[in-house]
């Protein structure tokens, strides 16, 4: 996992609007925050496949996850 953080700080860079700066602390913080929120994702994906007794997560066990999950991040 450690090695899709750069990957991960260049979508941030290209997702943020060219004419505000972001500073490399904020840029931190962000990267920080979206690692735990998809750490996060992965185990309420895991726990929904043991649920339904899956070994594997597939993709329809993180649509479900994922709103519940969304709902919660936005407050």
């Amino acid at each position: 996992m450690l090695k899709k953080a750069p990957k991960l700080k260049y979508i941030v860079k290209t997702k943020t609007k060219s004419n505000i700066n972001v500073r490399p602390t904020s840029e931190a913080m962000i990267e920080l925050l979206t690692l735990i929120f998809l750490s996060n994702l992965a185990e309420e994906a895991k726990a929904k496949a043991f649920e339904e007794k899956s070994a594997t997560i597939r993709a329809h066990h993180l649509k479900a996850v994922s709103k519940k999950m969304l709902k919660k991040a936005r407050g």
